[in-house]
């Protein structure tokens, strides 16, 4: 099976959940983390460091069950909001409609 390159958004997220689960584990080492998540230091080295754009999701359930981290918080901390886009075509108003 071939595997498909990761996109540059793919890539960021990564990065951004390997940020958030460096800082939510704090002083605690990776090993101990690891070992309590039950995924090898190996996954979670990978994960931190953005090497694993995309993790399992049990495996991110699991890391992130052990650091108190709920997954709504480490969805909003990796998808953050779209910025607003203006329309493409301008909006007429509706005396500009009627003059017409």
């Amino acid at each position: 099976m071939v595997r498909l390159p990761h996109t540059p958004a793919e890539v960021e997220r990564g990065q951004r959940l390997g940020a958030l689960l460096r800082r939510a584990r704090g002083e605690r080492s990776m090993l101990e983390t690891a070992l309590a998540a039950r995924v090898s230091p190996e996954t979670l080295r990978k994960i931190e460091t953005g090497r694993v754009a995309t993790p399992a999701f049990p495996t991110i359930a699991a890391i992130a069950d052990v650091l108190g981290l709920s997954l709504d918080t480490v969805w909003a901390e990796i998808n953050p909001p779209e910025p607003a886009t203006e329309p493409t075509t301008p909006a007429h108003n509706t005396r500009d409609r009627l003059a017409s």
